[in-house]
């Protein structure tokens, strides 16, 4: 199981058999209910829909799926003895990890320890880099990785997992409390572009600025020259854009361009994403080094006392 922050198509998940828990949106504070919706994919809108509302002025904000719906899954497979591996969305920037494990203690309290294991696994990631991370996790799978086996897998595959992306401003990040209002006034001039990555606990960071979207895709395309996994099990590329397609067509040629053997998916930002980062967001996801060996000391010392809690 994942969730809707995973991006992917509702095509995609019949084909892999997967389970999606599902965010919602709205727009509070409207007399007429504002803007709202669930995440469902872009089944009930368009990307292009969705976009064009955000781009004149709808501001919709985000709900994490309901206790009773991660209490409902979780039972139904505990009963039917079907080993779950959840794969959540970035508990750096949202709370529905923590939600999911409460939910799940509170079915074991209720049922006794299934028969078989339900795991729910921080990404630590989300959106293109939780799409990419997904397609591998279901080859694992596939492959005939256990249930204790993909968990595994997935807390030390997460760290492979190299993002970045681009936005077309900081509000919307600042408005959902993903980043603080200071860093939304500086990336907000002289038409910067915040290039954005996931730090190693899930969080947001900016490691880059560029003057216009060219020059950002430039900048995202020197990313991947540096960090890319040369081995070719790992030529997959992730490229995900917000209701942008010939950005991510640009990105996917400079990729190519790098390296011929690159292989892109391109997907499009769902709308959890899309309420937090608007219009114009492009990504860029691919697998490269242990993320934990590039950080600075002082860096690795304080994630090791956040994991260890």
């Amino acid at each position: 199981m994942t969730d809707s922050p995973c991006d992917f198509s509702p095509e995609m998940v019949k084909e892999t058999g997967i389970g999606i828990f599902h965010f919602t949106y709205t727009e509070a504070g409207k007399a007429d209910g504002g803007f709202h919706g669930v995440d469902d994919l872009f089944v009930s809108r368009t990307p292009h829909e969705f976009y064009e509302a955000i781009r004149h002025g709808a501001q919709p904000m985000t709900s994490q799926p309901s206790q009773m719906e991660f209490e409902k899954a979780f039972k139904e497979r505990a009963k039917a003895d079907l080993p779950t591996v959840y794969l959540a969305f970035s508990s750096g920037i949202s709370g529905c990890y923590e939600g999911a494990c409460t939910a799940l203690e509170r079915v074991k309290d209720e049922l006794g320890e299934p028969h078989l294991p339900i795991y729910i696994v921080d990404c630590k990631i989300g959106s293109t880099s939780q799409y990419l991370f997904i397609v591998e996790a279901i080859r694992q799978r596939d492959k005939g990785l256990t249930a204790q086996e993909m968990v595994a897998w997935a807390e030390e595959a997460r760290y492979y997992v190299h993002t970045i992306f681009m936005v077309d401003n900081l509000d919307t990040l600042h408005r959902g409390g993903r980043i603080p209002k200071s860093v939304a006034v500086v990336g907000g001039a002289l038409d910067v572009k915040p290039l954005l990555t996931f730090d190693l606990d899930g969080a947001l960071s900016i490691i880059a600025v560029s003057r216009g979207r060219k020059k950002g895709i430039k900048r995202m395309a020197n990313f991947y020259r540096k960090l890319h996994s040369t081995d070719m099990l790992s030529s997959a590329v992730a490229i995900g854009n917000a209701d942008c397609p010939k950005d991510a067509e640009r990105m996917a040629n400079e990729v190519t361009k790098i390296n011929d053997s690159a292989i892109p998916m391109i997907s499009t930002i769902g709308p959890t994403i899309g309420c937090h980062v608007g219009p114009g967001m492009l990504s860029c996801c691919f697998w490269g080094p242990d993320r934990r060996k590039s950080v600075s000391v002082s860096d690795r010392i304080a994630h090791s006392v956040r994991s260890s809690k």
